[in-house]
């Protein structure tokens, strides 16, 4: 169970701030307190029932293993973590103090999975400020979908735009060598496209 909703995630949020184990007053002093005591109650113990945190004795909840894989694992690649983030859309600053990776990481993975079409950065206005908000599209999800059964290692790290632009240029490239223009230009030509190609770096 990959798949957490808000409230789950806010409670675990917590019990990482607080080294794995937190209870009902680190409840009150977080975000959480605005929401009504039953709705906790109710997201803790479907958190119990999936196995994602456990009670301990003195009435206080521990972070299981199995929910520590979703997001702070490091056996997780970065552009997993940040595509399980679907549940919100959340600025680089929110990101950062959620997966606890550091804001270097996280703008160069968030570049290329919003150069891939997989992440949508929309600038918004606050307190008089601009700030990037991050939102996981559709083909984002569907990539980090199909990771719960080929593996992390078995999925193609690039997008459908960018493995579109790699096959159009190939096309180039074949075209112009099957062409009736004079060698030298063709390899002018070709020359350019793999350095275009290259540089994309996609």
């Amino acid at each position: 169970m990959r798949k957490l909703g808000t409230i789950d995630l806010e409670i675990l949020h917590v019990a990482i701030n607080e080294n794995g184990t937190f209870n009902e007053n680190n409840l009150e002093n977080s975000e959480l307190k605005k929401l009504g005591v039953g709705k906790i109650l109710d997201t803790l113990a479907s958190l119990k029932d999936r196995k994602m945190i456990s009670q301990n004795n003195d009435g206080s909840f521990s972070i299981t293993d199995i929910a520590k894989e979703i997001l702070w694992s490091q056996n997780v690649p970065v552009w997993a973590k940040i595509l399980r983030l679907q549940i919100k859309s959340c600025t680089l600053n929110q990101m950062n103090m959620i997966l606890k990776i550091s804001e270097e990481k996280l703008i160069y993975e968030l570049e290329e999975l919003r150069k891939n079409q997989f992440v949508l950065m929309s600038p918004q206005r606050k307190e008089g400020k601009i700030i990037k908000v991050y939102k996981i599209l559709s083909e984002g999800i569907e990539k980090i979908d199909s990771t719960e059964t080929k593996g992390f290692n078995n999925i193609n790290s690039k997008g459908k735009s960018e493995i579109g632009i790699f096959s159009i240029i190939d096309e180039i490239i074949k075209e112009i060598q099957e062409s009736q223009i004079e060698e030298a230009k063709k390899d002018i030509i070709t020359e350019k496209l793999v350095t275009l190609k290259n540089k994309l770096e996609i």
